[in-house]
């Protein structure tokens, strides 16, 4: 299937179809003390996280065979149009009990957000977007936050699983916002985080370490929502790095000053 075939409206439709069919697959596990496995230090797996990919994989291949394909726990081929999956953002709020957990699926055009679905079943809350058209929270309309003072802000960020170790673990940076913003969350996903930028609910957030897959949901909600992503130097940003600020565009510069180590 062709980019022309389907209307970035249409991706979106679908990527929220099987992201919703993917989260009903995952909520059976859900505070069902489920026996994660470690890829690596902090960083789980459970069978929710392979039974959620399992369906995407087989959902998003028929329905559109051509695009790419590219999943947190199978890794994939990227095109020139791909999807990237999360089947399950945040599992270890997944195997604590905590409701911060989501399936994220984006769609990217050459590294240009197009069209995602992030749905939060233990939240009961969705986010949808494409290129062109409005973002939504379960449905309704939604836009970034208008604020441009930091020091009214409330942000959010997340740490890398081997954050003792890493010297790029955002603990510093961590320190440096917190102290002129009104408030820094930590809720462990990043797809969540992006998309309550897009919603209103932060007025930024930002990460060092991610990937795509993480990413390519939410940017695209931001996005439509009014918001701005770049690098955390301020540039382009390139959503195979990982490092990111999305933000509701008042606060972006002053932010990533911040974050730059300018105080």
């Amino acid at each position: 299937m062709s980019r022309s075939e389907l209307s970035p409206e249409s991706y979106a439709a679908l990527a929220l179809e099987v992201a919703t069919a993917a989260a009903e697959v995952a909520m059976r596990g859900y505070r069902q003390r489920p026996a994660p496995t470690e890829k690596a230090q902090h960083d789980l797996v459970t069978e929710h996280d392979l039974a959620s990919e399992a369906l995407i994989r087989a959902r998003l291949s028929a329905a559109t065979p051509d695009v790419g394909l590219i999943a947190e726990e199978g890794g994939g081929q990227a095109k020139r149009l791909s999807w990237y999956c999360d089947p399950l953002d945040g599992t270890t709020n997944f195997v604590h009990g905590h409701p911060f957990w989501c399936v994220s699926i984006g769609l990217l055009e050459e590294g240009r957000p197009i069209a995602g679905a992030v749905v939060a079943p233990a939240l009961g809350l969705t986010w949808t977007a494409h290129e062109g058209g409005p973002a939504l929270r379960s449905g309704a309309p939604c836009r970034v936050r208008e604020n441009d003072r930091l020091e009214h802000a409330l942000c959010a960020t997340g740490f890398p699983p081997d954050r003792r170790t890493a010297p790029d673990n955002n603990l510093d940076t961590f320190v440096r916002v917190q102290k002129v913003v009104r408030g820094v969350r930590r809720c462990g996903s990043a797809a969540i985080d992006m998309c309550m930028v897009a919603d209103g609910t932060y007025d930024a957030y930002w990460e060092r370490r991610l990937h795509a897959w993480d990413l390519a949901a939410g940017a695209a909600v931001v996005l439509s929502a009014g918001g701005t992503i770049t690098a955390l130097d301020g540039g382009p940003v390139d959503l195979s790095v990982g490092q990111i600020i999305a933000s509701n565009g008042g606060v972006h510069a002053a932010l990533q000053r911040v974050i730059g180590g300018e105080t």
